[in-house]
């Protein structure tokens, strides 16, 4: 027969592991929401040398705003997943572990609506009409 002991260590590093999981998922989310927002920057400049001209961007569908967002969900989940683990830490404890749906159901939503909103991004096209000449043009040497 098991010790109730080391079933409460089974439980705890159990309630570790889902921590790191959930800090993971937060870095992820931090780096992704970092790439997204250089990575649209680098794209913008790209497309003003190459057509001469200024990139109109958009002020609410944006790599940027996407990217900050990104990030500062990643921040969230650190801070919920702290809090998480605290919680679960003191169930077992007190041997009255009661599992909580609502967290996931949180972050499945939001992360949900992240994807919605950067639905525009992908599919938000600023050529009005024209096809742009995607060849470079040359600078006059001083």
């Amino acid at each position: 027969m098991k010790s109730p002991k080391i079933d409460r260590q089974r439980e705890h590093q159990a309630n570790e592991r889902t921590f790191l999981a959930w800090l993971r998922t937060s870095i992820a989310l931090i780096g992704f929401g970092f790439a997204i927002a250089r990575f649209g920057l680098f794209f913008q400049q790209l497309q003003a040398e190459l057509m001469q001209q200024q990139v109109l961007v958009h002020p609410l569908f944006n790599s940027k705003n996407l990217g900050v967002t990104l990030v500062v969900f990643g921040i969230l989940v650190i801070a919920l997943a702290a809090w998480q683990y605290n919680r679960v830490f003191w169930q077992i404890e007190r041997s009255d572990y009661r599992p909580s749906r609502w967290l996931v159901g949180m972050m499945t939503a939001v992360v949900i609506i992240i994807g919605l909103f950067s639905l525009p991004l992908l599919l938000w096209r600023n050529d009005q009409g024209r096809s742009p000449d995607l060849t470079p043009r040359s600078k006059p040497i001083r």
